[in-house]
């Protein structure tokens, strides 16, 4: 037994277990000089700590790590931080304006950065973002702009190699959303134009912008609109809202999405409210539900039957000594498979949905479940979905990358640590694209001791198997047509 024991941990290798890109979510809307935090989070779950650092977040974030989920880099709107929350080479005076000029801390717009990487070069990201000004009504954008970035400069903290370059100018809504274009390493960028029912998509490449596709999308005009642009994991789908100043009407716009063109098709227009603006806005992770919230109002509409269910109801919650109380604002769709949902003012708690593909009230928004003993204001990550791979296949995956790094087979299996004493059992793993899988561990007389689903998008689970007998036994993964398995020896 000793000699088996000696030969599986020689051959063993020791596994460092992350999540990717959109591991990070920083907190903390108060100046430098107060607390602040971040949550890290892998695919089950996450990790909350204060810490001190410069950047606060008011409205507008971007942060991006990279795929083992070390954090690199993010943006306030005012200028961009490097791993070590210092200001980046040359990461100063982005957005010059005056909407910078009057929040220095931090712009106040939502969801008007976002970070781009691409699969070909690990050294280079892309930031797109918008500021805005006053045009004799209200605040517009009037650009969007990209930032180029090497992290292989400044002894790999990485520089700013352009900055505040004009991709196209016009009349634009506040929002920025992306989504992987069909062969897996290129974007599409979207913004909205004001007063229209016109959108811009925009393919950024490694080396810039590509194409701009200008479409109308046959639905009621944006006017003076604030809106996450949101696609579903599956990039297959598009979701924003549309408000009305003079009615107070608000509809959810929802539309499918076509990778290979950068075309938007077969709209749907859901009312939800005809008295308040809508804030949030998020897909589940199966993409099966949109979520939309008033500050009062939490809704779920099924993208198939476009039933709308009100599935939370704000309890009126407010902090002790804090005048500002806990309603809803946006939504963010964690690494984790949750929805997070902040507040419209500076808040110390957040609410956790725990079960976002669930219909009705069972996907279980906890109201102010997560106390943050510091104050936070609305800003949530602008994440799009880095683990979006090409449409297999498709015309449109004609990159060598598209066959290197995705893939039809479940691929690279592992589990540690192998033996197991004790503590919970961590399994790494490729699905096949866009695919969900099933966890199993069998014991030698082929009785499953216990299951547990694997999310599309996920890479590495953290599994608390029930109390084992010491023995052999067989840990399976299962998706599409694919299955692969291991040998785990319990102590």
């Amino acid at each position: 037994m000793r000699k088996l024991l000696f030969w599986i941990l020689v051959f063993i290798p020791m596994i460092a277990f992350s999540q990717g890109e959109n591991a990070i979510w920083l907190l903390g809307d108060q100046f430098y000089q107060f607390d602040k935090g971040r949550m890290t989070f892998d695919s089950t779950s996450y990790n909350y700590q204060k810490e001190f650092r410069k950047m606060a977040v008011l409205g507008t974030e971007a942060t991006i790590s990279d795929r083992n989920g070390n954090f690199l880099m993010s943006s306030n709107g005012v200028w961009i931080a490097n791993a070590t929350n210092d200001t980046m080479l040359n990461g100063g005076g982005l957005n010059p304006g005056p909407e910078v000029n009057s929040n220095p801390n931090g712009l106040l717009l939502d969801n008007a950065n976002i970070f781009l990487s691409f699969n070909s070069d690990t050294n280079k990201y892309f930031l797109i973002h918008h500021t805005s000004d006053f045009d004799g009504i209200s605040y517009l954008a009037f650009q969007m702009f990209l930032t180029k970035i090497d992290l292989s400069l400044d002894n790999g903290k990485g520089a700013i190699i352009s900055k505040n370059d004009t991709v196209f100018s016009d009349t634009l809504n506040w929002g920025i959303g992306a989504c992987k274009h069909a062969n897996g390493r290129d974007w599409w960028v979207v913004m909205q134009k004001h007063n229209s029912d016109v959108v811009y998509a925009v393919l950024f490449t490694p080396d810039g912008v590509n194409t701009i596709v200008t479409q109308h999308l046959n639905v009621p005009f944006a006017w003076y609109n604030s809106t996450s642009l949101v696609f579903s994991n599956d990039g297959n789908h598009f979701s924003y809202i549309r408000y009305y100043p003079p009615t107070k009407e608000s509809t959810l716009q929802l539309l499918d999405f076509d990778r290979c063109n950068g075309v938007f098709n077969n709209p749907r227009i859901v009312p939800l409210t005809s008295n308040s603006f809508i804030f949030g806005n998020s897909f589940s992770p199966n993409g099966q539900y949109v979520y939309a919230n008033t500050s009062e109002y939490l809704f779920q509409i099924d993208v198939n039957t476009l039933q709308v269910d009100t599935v939370a109801t704000y309890d009126g919650f407010c902090y002790p000594n804090n005048p500002w109380c806990t309603t809803f604002f946006n939504e963010y769709l964690a690494a984790n498979g949750k929805i997070y949902i902040t507040s419209g003012s500076s808040s110390q708690h957040i609410h956790e949905m725990n079960y976002p593909d669930s219909a009705g009230v069972a996907c279980d928004l906890q109201q102010h479940a997560i106390f943050l003993d510091m104050f936070n204001f609305r800003a949530v990550p602008n994440h799009p979905n880095y683990h979006l791979g090409p449409v297999i296949g498709s015309i449109c995956d004609s990159l060598s990358v598209g066959q290197e790094e995705y893939y039809s087979q479940i691929q690279n299996f592992q589990i540690s640590p192998n033996p197991l004493k004790d503590g919970p059992l961590q399994i790494m793993y490729l699905l096949p694209q866009n695919l969900p899988g099933l966890f199993e561990v069998y014991d030698l007389n082929g009785k499953i001791i216990c299951q547990q689903k694997l999310p599309p998008w996920s890479s590495m689970q953290s599994i608390n198997l029930p109390n084992l007998r010491a023995g052999l036994y067989s840990c399976v993964i299962r998706s599409g047509g694919s299955v692969v398995s291991k040998k785990l020896l319990k102590m």
